[in-house]
Order: structure tokens, then C-alpha cells, then sequence
């Protein structure tokens, strides 16, 4: 099961909530020793194309190794992103020759790692992303501005309305905090658990 969101969204916190209580192999993106990451906010236009390639290259470097060696105490895998995340965040940093190189470069690293059972879209809104960012406290974050949320939001949406190929669960949060408030994360546990048919599902805790 792969969980994903915008920047902010909480997808971290929920994947390491869930792999603690079934017991799971927890994958979480390393991308704070990425040296473009800081530098790319503070010149997009230059950094976009090495963060990018950077960023596939970790993220599949990283799944490869931990999906080609099955932990034999646990039967559930849960990540933190998705290896689509570097196609949905290239689409709002990248144009022309250099998107399209990515995306070659993308689809061809894609064949080689399996699609997670269960994909899980944590919605929030944009202002409710600003304030998660504002409280975690990342320095080279603070001036995400909200357009660029905006975009990384329409882009993750125009690729979900892709995937008819596989079980996509779109969870609305706006309304609970799962990270502190237990009855909440048992809310959104419960959705998460139930069984989906393959295709793209709308929920509300």
C-alpha cells in the first residue's frame, strides 16, 4: 500500500501510524540529504531538472532494494509515496525537451517495480497544507507559495483519473486529525481497510 498527498498532507505520519499497529515494512522517502532540494525553491527554474532526476533515481534506488527482499515476519508493505510522484511533481516543475526526457527516462525505470495493491490520495486543502508546513518548520519550505500547491494538487488529480488498472482510495481529511485525535485515525483505518474494487473511490471519514 503506497499513501500519497500533496506537500503537507500528512502521508508520512499516516504511513507510520498503520505500519506500527499491523506490524508492516515501513518505506518512507529519504529526501532531506537531497542537495538540490533547499536550492530548487530558491531558484526553481535552474534546479528543477537535477532535483527531478535526482529524486527518480533515489526513489527507485530506494523501492527496488526494499521490495526485492521480502521480510518473512511481515506480510504488509507500506510507503510513503509512490515512484509516480516523480512523473505528478515533473509535470509542474519541468517543460518541453526536459519533461519529455524525464518522462522517457520515467516510464522506462516504471516496468521494473510493481504497482502498490492499494493507492491511498490523503485531500486536504490548500490553506490546511500551508498551516502543516508552517508547524513542521522546514526552513527552504516557509514560501511554498499556494499557487504551486494548487498545481501539484491538479496534477496528482489528473493522474489518479488515469488509473483504472488499479484500487485508488481519494480520502477527504479536511474535516479530522488523525495524527491527534484516535478515533479519527480508527476513521480513516477503517476506509482504509475495507475491500475496493479496482477503480477510483471518493471518501469522507
Amino acid at each position: 500500500m503506497a499513501i500519497e498527498g500533496n506537500i503537507g498532507a500528512g502521508k508520512t505520519s499516516l504511513s507510520t501510524m498503520i505500519a506500527e499497529e499491523i506490524n508492516a515494512l515501513l518505506i518512507l522517502e529519504e529526501f532531506n540529504d537531497n542537495p538540490f532540494l533547499a536550492k530548487f525553491y530558491d531558484e526553481p527554474k535552474r534546479y528543477a531538472f537535477p532535483l527531478e532526476l535526482s529524486f527518480l533515481a533515489e526513489r527507485f534506488s530506494q523501492l527496488k532494494k526494499e521490495l526485492s527482499q521480502p521480510d518473512l515476519f511481515r506480510e504488509h508493505i507500506v510507503s510513503d509515496y509512490f515512484l509516480s510522484k516523480s512523473l505528478i511533481f515533473s509535470r509542474a516543475n519541468l517543460e518541453g525537451d526536459e519533461y519529455e526526457l524525464f518522462s522517457r527516462m520515467f516510464y522506462l525505470i516504471l516496468q521494473q517495480l510493481p504497482k502498490p495493491d492499494l493507492l491511498v490520495y490523503l485531500y486536504l486543502d490548500v490553506e490546511k497544507l500551508k498551516e502543516n508546513i508552517k508547524k513542521r518548520g522546514r526552513s527552504y519550505e516557509q514560501n511554498i507559495e499556494a499557487e504551486y500547491l494548487m498545481s501539484i494538487q491538479k496534477n496528482y488529480f489528473e493522474f489518479i483519473r488515469q488509473q483504472n488498472d488499479q484500487r485508488v482510495l481519494i480520502i477527504d481529511t479536511n474535516e479530522v486529525d488523525f495524527v491527534n485525535n484516535p478515533d479519527d485515525y480508527q476513521k480513516i483505518k477503517k476506509l482504509i481497510d475495507a475491500d475496493y474494487p479496482l477503480g477510483i473511490h471518493h471518501m469522507k471519514p
